[in-house]
């Protein structure tokens, strides 16, 4: 009985260990409300993306991923991908053309 014990303890240790679940803060170019269901939209796609959530006040997401399904850059080129700057990353050029004005930084 012990043993049985034993051995589903190891099991579950084991399974926890294989999620590593990170949390990051990515600066966007969002503007309005449109945006940030966009971006936390395409954000949520991304496979191994447990959360996403956009302050529109500070433009920063916020995103909840399995390190071990998703890098970072996937979620950046993403995020890129919508028409949006994320961090280094710059809007693809094709994706902000297609964006509301409204969605469009502000000169």
């Amino acid at each position: 009985m012990m043993k049985i014990h034993i051995s589903i303890f190891l099991l579950l240790i084991s399974v926890i260990g294989f999620a590593q679940t990170q949390t990051v803060q990515i600066q966007t170019s969002a503007q309005c409300e449109m945006c940030k269901k966009k971006i936390e939209k395409q954000v949520m796609a991304v496979k191994g993306v447990k959360n996403a959530v956009l302050d529109l006040n500070t433009k920063i997401v916020r995103v909840k991923y399995d390190s071990k399904k998703v890098q970072l850059n996937d979620i950046k080129t993403a995020i890129s991908q919508a028409g949006y700057d994320a961090n280094e990353v710059k809007a693809d050029e094709k994706a902000y053309s297609q964006l509301e004005d409204c969605c469009k930084k502000k000169k």
